[in-house]
């Protein structure tokens, strides 16, 4: 099931190429969640890089600086492109510590699935009740169902920086949520999985 217009994502992940193509980047959000789970494509298009890289990214695109929410953003028709930076940027897990928590998947540079399903649980925590804080929660369980996700290293990392607001958010949210279409989980599927992962969901 489709969560955005095929138009969109298919666009986005054209744009998602290019930047491979001629920038290095470690790649979070929901792209990056949709190589390692293949659930839901994403429109946005999130980036942790290295100044260097911004200053190169600045010679094509239009970059602006959001001090707000301290990223970087860009945008190449309608695909936005948010950009995260060592020092400056913390979206759940600073982007300096981001750049030694890679790993290599599918031809691209991603977060460890555990430390992007903590970046989720932040987003999703910031946007709960909207389009996005839904699509930050169905990501965050097609992460957390996958095989082989480790809830050890999870929790450790969590404790490491300190991020128990966030973990008791998700944990809250989860309680309130009765089923996830999008995923196949109807309502007593997601009363198994909820009754599987909250004891796993603790400090």
């Amino acid at each position: 099931m489709d969560f955005y217009h095929n138009l969109i994502t298919e666009k986005s992940w054209s744009v998602l190429l290019d930047l491979r193509r001629e920038y290095n980047f470690i790649l979070i959000g929901g792209w990056a969640v949709f190589l390692y789970t293949q659930a839901l494509k994403s429109k946005d298009i999130d980036l942790v890089i290295e100044y260097e890289e911004l200053e190169k990214l600045r010679t094509k695109f239009t970059v602006y600086k959001n001090d707000r929410l301290k990223k970087y953003e860009a945008k190449k028709e309608e695909v936005d492109i948010d950009i995260y930076t060592p020092f400056y940027s913390n979206p759940g897990v600073a982007a300096e510590e981001l750049i030694n928590l890679k790993t290599s998947l599918e031809g691209f540079n991603c977060v460890e699935k555990e430390i992007l399903a903590i970046l989720k649980q932040r987003a999703l925590m910031e946007r709960k009740n909207s389009v996005k804080g839904r699509k930050d929660l169905i990501d965050l369980v097609s992460l957390i169902i996958l095989d082989g996700f480790d809830f050890d290293r999870y929790i450790n990392t969590i404790k490491k920086y300190d991020l128990k607001e966030s973990l008791e958010s998700v944990r809250k949210t989860l309680v309130e949520t009765r089923e996830i279409d999008e995923l196949n989980l109807n309502v007593h599927k997601f009363a198994r999985f909820r009754r599987k992962i909250l004891p796993f969901l603790r400090l």
